[in-house]
């Protein structure tokens, strides 16, 4: 018997060392070898194993045979059985079972028969043992045949004795059901494929020749089987079919093969019937009809049979080939067929067109013809499956019929070759069908990609144009993306093709000339387009395959870029950074000395894709090796900080990407030379100064990055700012660390890292894990937010030392007992990560453990017994005071714990958890939770029984009260009531709800866990157990209405049935089926009340349970549970039903709508979607009204998992996955004459006498028109199946109900073809009445909005030549005039013509359009004598018809004054749609109208005109464009006591906030342009005051953001040409331009990015104006470069006005500290929730930092100005003591040398860090002026304050406080220059 591998290790390590006689190395190298052997048995990763045995590999490779015979017999013996071992420990990883192997040959050279010999006693082991064979008996044999060379050998000397082990196996596990559809099962398919296979010569002669057949014809009988449906497992059934048909394959050269493999083919026969295979026959008889087994043997065959066999003849009829007329009719009729295998239908057609392909010259030899001659049925069904299935919703279908598509034009261009065919005519027929495709389907751009090679990219351009404006279009759409760069790809590649043949010398700019005729202008418009998603889909798509095709092209791209116009500077990085990416060149080769301003303008941009693109830029580079220069690592160090608060989560994971780049190219360029400096010889001159220079710089760009970090992850700065900060640390972590990670497969360390890591320390740095760092971080576990918590706990696990130190330890471990029993979920979420990483890094266990070690020696078993303690303790508070322990033990916090420490650690769960211990955590959660459901209740013996109805949310807050009132002794008094829940409810259902949903998520993945790494012989959890567990999941999910508890035991419910169904072990299997069997009696039965609102919790279960079902098996649940609940929502009602009670039919539609919805189900609800979309739509006409909602809920989310979600963004374009209605129908038949049938019906409805009522409505009848109408336009109909739909939609057009007419005329043009629309057209044309003709309005009206929706859908695109029937349809809708005019008494149906002329519009004559502009014209200027539906909207229609024409646009603008209030108002509203800002010359007309209205505006009554009319104001005096220089000037300046007077107005609204937020904010964007438009006077100056008032009132966090975000307009329009330098002169307006300055400054920093954006572009605009660049446009900078832009202005401008200095002092924090230590001291939470800050974004501490070098240089300035000293040497006077005494008391709270609760306590505390920063930056302040200053001395002394400055700070940043550069620096007694600041 062979020994273990320990064993065997232990004895082959002692021989090596007592080895005396061998060579010194030999014994070293061997040892290492054993030592990588042990290492990769130890380990548990799969990459980490494979590393070991590759370097095992290589060790052993160093012994060469004479060494390795050198060995001892035993020794080498010992060897041998080592490695064979190590191969049966890995028999699960292929890859390394080979490497082992590698070793074993290497030893076979030394002695092959002790290799033989030992494997062949290892595998008798398994063939001549006496019981049947196991999985892991399978597993070995499998691996000897497949990855061992020697066992190959072994088992062809014993493979009789397998076969026939193998043959007893097969009908054993067939009949057992706990093995037939599990993994024993499929493995020995598996070894039965793999022995045809790899013994085929040893096993023919047992198929072909009449003896010993018995064991293989055993095999075959049970292989078909398991093909035929006894087994229900799909990938065993397709093995199957793999393995006969590749036992097929091992017949000679003769036909017995070819008829055996027709013979095969009768599995499509519904009868028994015989199969033959050589000289075995076995009887078949089909079990199921499902296509599996037709689809496992014509995979089998495709996938295995050589030639000879696929194109034998059938011997009935000759002429017929197995591969053309046996298997291609099975083949196309699974694809036909909508099976749920359709992908792998699909599969096996690629299969069989390659089959076809490699085997075509052989068939053109036996069939002497054209395999694919044009309109030939092979071809016309080949076309027919490929064009029907390109949309189909099945997930990998449409890729496979893209890839058939490829094949088989290549089989066609092959056919032509060969029979000389010079027509193909094939090529433009699918040209033109695929042109008549819409541009949104996918499929026209696969299909264009492989036609391309066949026609040539000239003759495909010039045949198609429209294919640069669809692919800009595809670019523009999230799915059509990939498609349209992938032609675009092609296109390219193509041309360069077409350009180079022939020629093998061609001037790459020459090349490049070629490609910007075709293509620059289309990449100009795609990169400079202002639609965000065509913008990045074509920077990150297109332009790197066209550096790649054609480099110089990058030349003709920025030739054509202006960096100051709008969009051109993100077009001029993306065009740099991909030209960098692909070619490496350097990036200030091209542009020259332009390139680095130009970068350094879009480092600074507002936009973060321009800073994301010029970041891309800096940091890419092909050769990793590159290192920086140190101009990039300075641009950087500006850069970085300034991007650390960035609103963006997609912008920070960039950046993070972007920074990772740039680090690695350090850290590759570094090492380079460490590595060259260790190479050199003695003698070789040295590195230059340069490289040491850049190694030296290298180095310390990385310990400046590494330290940043920290300084922003205190307490106080925003989310943003810290999150980026920990993914910044974790890129120079992940980079520049030791730390390799075996679940990474790329970005790990190079293996020499620690080389480059000791030359840093050498210098003193990269010293990334002391203890003041992990204080930090430690801080950042008790963040607000689970991100930051999460992200810092990974840092602390991965990267840092193994365990803290014990004063660590112990205060974490006192402040997570705290947290962990707190009210609040996020401190308690809080204490379970802590306790999770204090299992991890803890060095000893803790008291209870170390005296019962003899228990266990786990530290994470003694971890896990105390938590449960606790949750005990937990759970018995409750149950004594429910009010107590949800104060102060409210369970979820041990429970969440108990999880992370069970569940997220490296341990096993079988070393946490032992029986007893199991058993009490089960019993603990089957208590609690019928404890806290009883606590909802309100009665826990009715929580207890089944029967009764969970309660009402209204019972439940009863309860809650109750138990209230007891615990208070008495409660509220009788008779008061309190609207909002009190404290003490929030804490007793939070408690509750919250701990339930922990129980199921915790529950859940305790069971996933056990079963998953239990073993045979030991198992923690028993069929009881298991039960129990179920029963715990019911009760919650059954008996609890907050939908929060519900959604959390969902997750846990859904891993727990997950496990069990995966389960070998049929009992646990059941478990889950007979569940759901309970789950639908329940729906089945009639109750008082829902189980949860709409029934969440009873289709929860249901639905958890069959989404874990496998999708490789049947589904057999979800079928049952389709067909029981699609029958009981179909149960007619009974006649007595009751709508107050819950109706199992409700309940129904209701499980059925959560099943449809769910992800998890995916495609596999697809094939019921044909009944239950027939049944929604029945069940609208119930007369129940719950049974109404229920329907059309469902039928919403059935149409969504049909056609796909329809993004509400319009940049994603149109429908997801749109289908065609051809292509919806194929795949759901049934719904075509259910649809159509519905439709005819409701048309029906329609028919009779003209003046008979018709107030029926067909309920089902808008639903069915939503549902067409969403199907995709444009889509010839080949076959014409669709035609019938036409004319009950044509019906509809009369229907009397409006969203009829118009969802009709939406679906018409979805179920049109493009050919019937003009037919149409004229045939509806030809039915519009003269003026005399009596008509039906409806009926009018219905068929203009067909017109009009046809008309759009037929002319979209097409700015061609209108055809002879677009001029007939023109001159009907012409002679219809009189539609518009007075005889036409409808407004509805006047407005709807006026929309079909205007789709029209291009191709009608003036006469015409003059006519009716004055028709229109006299009726708006017509008094209107009453009020008329539907007249406001013709008269909006009229409006934008008229001003669509700039000349009859200003009739109707001049006569605005005389209009009616409501014409006016429309007018106005027209305005506001942007309309008027498009023409220059209209813009001035109501511009100049405006403003002559506006006082007659602003003293109206309607709010709602006066706000309206003040936005259109706005809206034409402001800039259109921000970037613009230009400024608008009243075109007819208003008199002044008039302007005067508007603007007193305005400013008296805003002071007594009259209004409200929306007309404020336009009545102060309207205030601020007059406002700066006002010639200069006196008056002016009292205006701007009132206006500054106001402005400073508007700023605050808590106004309306509405009119934050006018306050930092208003800075733009008026305040920046109030502080130009034109206006210096005037001395009233410096404490102006002070207030401006701190308005801008406060909005800079406000919550809202608008808001902040907003305030940048005011800095912007100064700055613009500063400069004198009035030509340019406006370059819009940065908010973090705005801030301190405007800081210097300030103190540029203003340095010695009074007002300045208490302008930088009121953006400092706080710096009183002790008041923070009194907080500090007060332990526990006052309430369940905590009150945010108005401003989150608003980080003190950071402000401080900006707005010190400022204070330092007015200290600096002290001398130059009396009015500036007095104010220096007052707030010295003031504050001096204050600063003094915070740095005492801050001296006295450090920690001595251990870390103290306090000490944390303050480290958590937002208040404490950015006090600090205060407190500093006032003493660095305080200290500067001591110097500059004599007549402060006598106030403090300055070395003493230097002292305890110099002091605190050390003391500080020793204990885990880091402050920013600049103030260590000021502290240090440097001035920091601004730059530094960020």
């Amino acid at each position: 018997m062979m020994l273990g591998f320990e064993e065997l290790l232990r004895s082959l390590q002692d021989c090596v060392i007592s080895e005396n006689e061998a060579a010194e190395n030999v014994s070293r190298t061997l040892r290492q070898f054993l030592q990588k052997l042990s290492e990769s048995s130890r380990s548990g990763v799969k990459r980490c194993k494979e590393r070991c045995l590759e370097e095992a590999v290589q060790l052993l490779r160093q012994l060469s045979e004479a060494q390795l015979s050198g060995l001892e017999n035993d020794h080498l013996t010992l060897l041998v059985r080592l490695l064979i071992s190590t191969q049966l420990q890995m028999v699960g990883i292929s890859t390394a079972c080979r490497k082992v192997d590698q070793m074993l040959q290497h030893l076979a050279k030394v002695d092959h028969q002790l290799v033989f010999r030992e494997t062949r006693e290892c595998f008798h082991s398994v063939v001549h043992s006496d019981q049947i064979l196991c999985f892991e008996d399978l597993q070995r044999a499998c691996m000897f045949l497949e990855d061992s060379t020697v066992g190959r050998e072994v088992w062809r000397e014993s493979y009789m004795s397998m076969l026939n082990k193998v043959s007893e196996l097969l009908p054993v596990a067939l009949q057992q059901e706990s093995l037939r559809d599990g993994p024993l099962c499929y493995i020995t398919v598996k070894v039965c494929l793999q022995i045809f296979q790899l013994l085929s010569s040893d096993v023919a002669p047992l198929v072909w020749d009449e003896e010993q057949r018995a064991p293989v014809q055993k095999i075959l009988q049970t292989l078909m089987a398991i093909i035929l449906g006894q087994c229900c497992n799909r990938d065993t059934r397709l093995l199957a079919g793999t393995a006969v048909a590749m036992l097929i394959n091992t017949a000679s050269e003769n036909g017995a093969g070819g008829a055996a493999a027709w013979s095969l083919l009768q599995v499509s026969h519904l009868e028994p019937w015989l199969l033959a295979v050589g000289v075995l026959r076995v009887q078949c008889d089909p079990a199921e009809k499902d296509g599996v087994a037709r689809l496992a043997v014509c995979r089998g065959l495709l996938t295995c049979c050589r030639p000879h066999i696929l194109l034998s003849s059938h011997e009935d009829a000759p002429e017929n080939r197995l591969l053309l007329h046996g298997l291609f009719p099975l083949v196309f009729t699974l694809c036909e067929e909508k099976l749920d295998c359709h992908y792998f239908a699909f599969e096996v057609l690629n299969l069989w067109l390659k089959k076809v392909k490699e085997c075509l010259a052989d068939l053109w030899k036996v069939t002497c013809v054209r395999l694919l001659p044009d309109n030939c049925t092979l071809l016309q069904q080949l076309i027919h499956l490929i064009w029907t299935n390109a949309e189909s919703p099945v997930d990998g279908v449409s890729e496979t019929a893209r890839s058939a598509f490829f094949l088989l034009l290549d089989l066609y261009e092959m056919d032509c070759k060969q029979f000389c065919d010079t027509k193909r005519a094939l090529y433009l027929t699918l040209l033109e069908r695929i042109m008549k495709l819409p541009w949104e389907a996918k499929a026209k751009y696969h299909r264009l990609c492989a036609l391309l090679p066949y026609l040539g990219t000239d003759k495909l351009l010039d045949q198609c144009p429209e294919i640069s404006s669809h692919l800009l279009k595809c670019l523009s759409t999230n799915h059509l993306a990939p498609c349209g760069s992938e032609l675009y790809k092609s296109l390219i590649q193509q041309q360069r093709r077409e350009l180079c043949d022939g020629s093998s010398s061609h001037a790459e700019l020459d090349l490049a000339s070629h490609w910007a005729r075709r293509w620059q202008s289309v990449l100009h418009e795609a990169l400079t387009s202002e639609v965000p998603l065509l913008q990045n889909n074509s920077a990150t798509q297109l332009l790197p395959c066209t550096f790649q095709v054609f480099p110089s092209a990058v030349d003709h791209m920025l030739a054509s870029l202006d960096p100051y116009t709008p969009g051109h500077l993100h077009a001029w990085a993306c065009i740099l950074s991909s030209y960098r990416a692909v070619t490496g060149d350097s990036l200030w080769a091209l542009q020259g000395s332009s390139t680095l301003e130009t970068l350094q303008l879009a480092l600074g941009s507002a936009d973060d894709k321009v800073r994301l693109a010029a970041l891309n830029l800096l940091c890419c580079c092909p050769k990793t090796k590159d290192t920086p220069t140190p101009q990039e690592m300075a641009i950087m160090r500006t850069f970085i900080p300034q991007n650390l608060n960035c609103d963006s989560s997609p912008f920070r994971q960039h950046f993070q990407a972007g920074v990772k780049k740039f680090l690695i190219r350090i850290r590759d360029g570094c090492l380079a030379y460490v590595r060259g400096q260790k190479g050199k010889k003695k003698g070789e001159s040295s590195h230059s100064e340069r490289t040491q220079d850049l190694l030296d710089q290298g180095i310390g760009f990385v310990e400046w990055l590494s330290q940043l970090p920290y300084t922003y992850l205190a307490p106080g700065h925003s989310y943003q700012r810290k999150k980026t900060a920990l993914l910044l640390l974790s890129a120079v972590l992940e980079t520049c660390t030791d730390t390799w990670s075996p679940d990474r497969k790329k970005g790990q360390p190079p293996a020499n890292i620690s080389s480059l890591i000791s030359c840093a320390r050498q210098r003193g740095q990269w010293d990334f894990f002391c203890r003041t760092k992990q204080l930090v971080l430690l801080s950042c576990l008790e963040d607000a937010t689970n991100e930051i918590r999460e992200l810092a706990a990974g840092l602390l696990l991965r990267f840092f030392p193994p365990s803290f130190l014990d004063d660590l330890t112990e205060v974490l471990h006192t402040r997570t007992k705290q947290l962990l029993c707190s009210p609040r979920v996020q401190e308690a979420q809080m204490g379970a990560l802590m306790m999770k990483i204090l299992l991890q890094k803890s060095k000893h266990q803790c008291e209870g453990c170390r005296l019962n070690s003899r228990e266990s020696n786990s530290k994470a078993f003694c971890m896990v017994k105390v938590l449960v303690k606790e949750l005990e303790e937990h759970y018995l508070t409750a149950k004594a005071d429910m009010m107590l322990a949800a104060r102060e033990k409210p369970i979820h916090g041990a429970l969440s714990a108990l999880q992370r420490c069970l569940l997220e650690t490296p341990n096993s769960v079988y070393d946490t958890l032992d029986p007893s211990l199991n058993m009490e955590v089960l019993g603990l959660l089957e208590n609690i939770s019928l404890l806290l459901l009883g606590v909802l209740y309100g009665d826990p013996e009715a929580c207890a029984s089944e029967k009764d109805a969970p309660p009402s949310f209204c019972d439940m807050g009863n309860a809650i009260s109750s138990l209230i009132a007891q615990t208070s002794a008495g409660g509220q008094a009788e008779g008061e009531e309190c609207v909002l829940l009190s404290e003490e409810h929030s804490l007793v259902l939070t408690c509750c709800w919250v701990s339930l949903k922990e129980i199921g998520i915790f529950l859940g993945s305790l069971v996933e866990k056990i079963l998953t790494q239990s073993k045979p012989s030991k198992c923690l959890l028993t069929k009881q157990d298991l039960i129990k567990a179920a029963e715990i999941f019911k009760n919650i999910l059954l008996k609890c209405r907050h939908w929060g508890a519900v959604e959390g035991c969902c997750i846990g419910f859904t891993k727990f049935c997950a496990s069990l169904l995966s389960s070998s072990d049929p009992e646990l299997r059941d478990i889950p089926a007979q569940m759901l069997k309970k789950g639908l009696q329940v729906v089945q039965c009639l109750r008082s009340t829902s189980v949860t609102r709409r029934a969440a919790g009873l289709p929860m279960l249901i639905l958890c349970i069959l989404s874990a079902e496998e999708a490789s098996k049947a589904r057999p649940l979800l079928a049952h549970s389709m067909q029981t609940l699609l029958e009981t929502a179909r149960t007619p009602l009974n006649d007595d039903w009751d709508q107050t009670l819950d109706l199992p039919q409700v309940c129904a539609v209701h499980t059925l709508q959560a099943l449809v919805r769910s992800t998890a189900l995916g495609a596999a609800i697809l094939q019921f979607a044909s009944d239950v979309a027939i049944l929604s739509l029945t069940l609208l006409s119930s007369p129940c009204w719950a049974m109404r909602n229920a329907a059309l809920q469902l039928y919403s989310s059935l149409c969504t998992r049909m056609l796909g979600q329809r993004s509400t963004s319009e940049e994603a374009g149109p429908t997801q996955h749109a289908m065609s209605p051809a292509a919806f129908f194929f795949h759901y038949p049934a719904l075509q004459p259910f649809l159509l049938g519905e439709l005819r019906g409701s048309a029906q409805d329609l028919e009779g006498p003209p003046n008979e009522a018709k107030l029926h409505l067909k309920p089902s009848l808008y639903p069915v028109l939503t549902l067409l109408a969403q199907l995709q336009p444009g889509v010839q109909d080949s076959e014409e199946t669709l035609s019938d739909f036409l004319p009950p939609l044509l019906q509809l057009s009369a229907s009397p109900i409006y969203s009829v007419r118009m969802m009709a005329s939406k679906a018409l043009v979805a179920m049109t073809p493009p050919s019937e629309y003009m037919n149409i057209l004229i045939n509806l044309t030809s039915q519009l009445p003269s003026p005399q003709q009596q008509c039906s309005h409806n009926r009018l009206h219905g068929q203009l909005l067909q017109i009009k929706a046809i008309l759009e859908r037929a002319l979209c695109g097409n700015s061609s030549t209108p055809s002879d029937n677009l001029f007939e349809v023109l001159s009907r809708i012409i002679a219809s005039l009189w539609m518009v005019t007075e005889a036409q008494r409808c407004p509805l149906v006047r407005a709807v013509y006026l929309d079909v002329v205007d789709a029209l519009r291009r191709f009608c004559c003036e006469t015409y359009l003059s006519d009716l502009s004055s028709t229109l014209l006299r009726h708006l200027q017509t008094p209107q004598q009453s009020l008329q539906v539907g007249m406001s909207s013709f008269h909006e229609k009229a409006i934008h018809f008229l001003c669509a024409d700039q000349q009859w646009a200003c009739k109707i603008w001049e006569n605005f004054s005389s209009a009616s209030p409501d014409l006016r108002l429309t007018l106005v509203a027209w305005v506001l749609d942007g309309q008027s800002l498009r023409q220059t010359g209209l813009k001035e007309v109501v511009q100049r109208v405006l403003q002559a209205n506006l006082r007659e505006a602003l003293l109206s009554r309607s709010v709602e005109y006066c706000r309206s009319y003040l936005a259109a104001l706005v809206a034409v005096m402001a800039r259109g464009d921000t970037a613009s220089s230009q400024r608008v000037v009243l075109l007819a300046p208003l008199e002044e006591p008039v302007l005067l007077e508007c603007l007193d107005l305005l400013l008296r609204d805003l002071e007594d906030q009259r209004g409200g937020p929306e007309f404020l904010s336009q009545a102060f964007s309207a205030a601020s342009l007059l406002l700066s438009h006002w010639p200069q006077s006196s008056l002016k100056i009292s205006m701007i005051q009132r206006w500054c008032g106001i402005l400073e009132c508007l700023w605050a966090p808590d106004v309306p953001e509405v009119l934050r975000i006018a306050c930092a307009e208003a800075l733009c329009v008026a305040g920046a040409p109030l502080m130009s330098h034109t206006m210096k002169e005037y001395s009233t307006l410096v404490p102006i331009m002070i207030r401006l300055i701190n308005t801008g400054l406060y909005l800079l920093q406000d919550q809202s990015q608008e808001v902040r954006i907003k305030a940048a572009c005011f800095a912007s605009v100064l700055h613009h104006a500063r400069r004198g660049q009035s030509q340019r446009n406006v370059y819009l900078m940065q908010v973090n470069q705005a801030l301190p832009f405007l800081l210097d202005v300030l103190l540029e401008e203003c340095w010695d006005a009074p007002g300045t200095l208490e302008v930088l002092m009121c953006h400092l924090p706080q710096s009183d500290l002790r008041s923070v230590l009194r907080h500090a001291s007060v332990e526990g939470c006052s309430s369940l929730y905590e009150q945010d800050e108005a401003n989150v974004f608003a980080e003190p501490s950071v402000m401080s930092v900006h707005v010190l070098p400022y204070l330092l240089q007015m200290a600096e300035k002290y001398s130059q100005s009396s009015s500036l000293a007095r104010s220096l040497n007052s707030w010295a006077q003031d504050n001096a003591a204050q600063v003094v005494d915070g740095l005492a008391v801050c001296k006295e709270v450090q920690p001595a040398e251990s870390l103290t609760p306090l000490w944390l306590a303050l480290l958590v505390d937002p208040r404490f860090h950015s006090t600090l920063c205060g407190l500093l930056t006032r003493a660095a302040f305080l200290l500067r002026l001591l110097k500059t200053s004599n007549c402060i001395q006598h106030l403090c002394d300055p070395l003493s304050v230097n002292t305890h400055l110099q002091d605190v700070c050390s003391l500080l940043t020793q204990n885990g406080v880091h402050f920013p550069s600049a103030l260590t620096a000021a502290v240090a007694g440097e001035l920091p220059l601004r730059q530094s600041a960020q």
